[in-house]
């Protein structure tokens, strides 16, 4: 499953009526909200069923009926009973105003569906004209961004004025700072665009084998933390001042049960400022076969054990993007969990490895 988000304007609409004809989406069911935003003259091929068509690259595309759960729901059903054919992916566009973490919750909360699919990744379209100035105003449109695997700049041929060269630059330094990790491709290459849409998530989906180092590309995190972004005026009035994007690591490995606990409280006090956390965990019991984790907000998907460490880098890593969440916070509180932090990552806020007076946290939490 992948998740197609993007401010009002940003051209989720027009992307997806060009990519739709390529073959690197046969077999795919696009869930939009109305068939009509989407010129499908040209792409149409036959009507199976009351709002589902098939399009002639071989895809479906289905409108959303009732809810999301139950549209997901349908197509399964038309696909276990033979009434559509199988897919291999389900791309959803969410409207340009939507907080795409309930979206993600949708299936990651589901007992059903969370068997059936596999989060892929969110895409987000940013407005390459636009774009600073609707991040600079725009909550929904920062925490697009942040959740995001792939950032896809639009509308970058219309960069003709200085003034909207300058402007398009300062984006290309606020997407670092709010998503260091997001791979930033320009809609204006169609092949690019078409495979932007799909295979950013964790598993290599030809040989089904997991590439933990593209999925949480640790050292973007360290780089843009390492970066001086002093050039950056606080202005409290700016939403994008609030996101925070960090790495805890360390070499030693962790009680499973200490995992849980830890992940329990900071998602169940904190969660709403959780915009975005995955990690591969280290684990004492079976150290030699790691833990992938992966949350958005509150909601963590269920735990994947893999069958051996993917590359020679054996460390627990987690990767955090927040709103409004200070590093040291979640540094402190992991600190208290596992009897002191031990963790490569720098240390700018002055945290304590005393796992029995650490900030505002009292006690040993083993």
């Amino acid at each position: 499953m992948t998740i197609i988000t993007g401010f009002l304007g940003s051209g989720k609409t027009t992307l997806l009526n060009s990519v739709l004809k390529e073959p690197a989406l046969e077999d795919t069911a696009v869930i939009i909200n109305e068939f009509g935003e989407i010129g499908l003259d040209h792409l149409l091929v036959d009507t199976i069923e009351d709002g589902i068509i098939e399009l002639s690259a071989g895809c479906l595309c289905c409108t959303i009926r009732g809810d999301l759960i139950n549209t997901l729901e349908d197509i399964l059903r038309r696909i276990d009973n033979g009434r559509i054919k199988p897919i291999n992916r389900v791309i959803i566009e969410t409207t340009g105003l939507a907080d795409p973490a309930p979206v993600l919750h949708s299936v990651m909360l589901h007992p059903y569906l969370v068997m059936r699919f596999r989060l892929d990744g969110v895409v987000t379209l940013v407005d390459a004209v636009n774009g600073f100035q609707t991040v600079q105003e725009h909550e929904e449109s920062v925490k697009q961004i942040a959740v995001a695997d792939r950032v896809v700049l639009t509308k970058t041929d219309l960069l003709d004025t200085k003034e909207r060269q300058d402007a398009y630059e300062r984006l290309l330094v606020e997407l670092k700072t709010l998503n260091p990790a997001a791979e930033v491709l320009n809609s204006q290459n169609g092949e690019a665009a078409a495979k932007a849409l799909i295979n950013c998530g964790l598993y290599n989906p030809e040989t089904k084998i997991p590439d933990v180092q593209r999925w949480l590309k640790e050292e973007a995190f360290k780089e843009a933390h390492s970066h001086d972004h002093s050039h950056h005026e606080h202005n409290p009035n700016r939403h994008s001042d609030a996101i925070r994007a960090f790495t805890i690591s360390t070499n030693q490995a962790v009680s499973e049960s200490v995992v849980d606990m830890f992940l329990d409280l900071l998602r169940s006090t904190q969660g709403e400022k959780l915009l975005r956390v995955k990690g591969i965990i280290k684990v004492e019991n079976d150290p030699e076969r790691p833990l992938v984790i992966h949350g958005v907000q509150h909601v963590f998907h269920p735990p994947v054990r893999l069958d051996q460490w993917p590359d020679e880098d054996e460390r627990t890593r987690l990767v955090f993007i927040t709103n409004g969440l200070s590093e040291g916070y979640v540094k402190r509180m992991f600190g208290a969990f596992t009897g002191g932090l031990s963790s490569d990552t720098p240390d700018k806020e002055g945290i304590m490895n005393n796992p029995l007076s650490i900030g505002g946290f009292s006690g040993s939490f083993k």
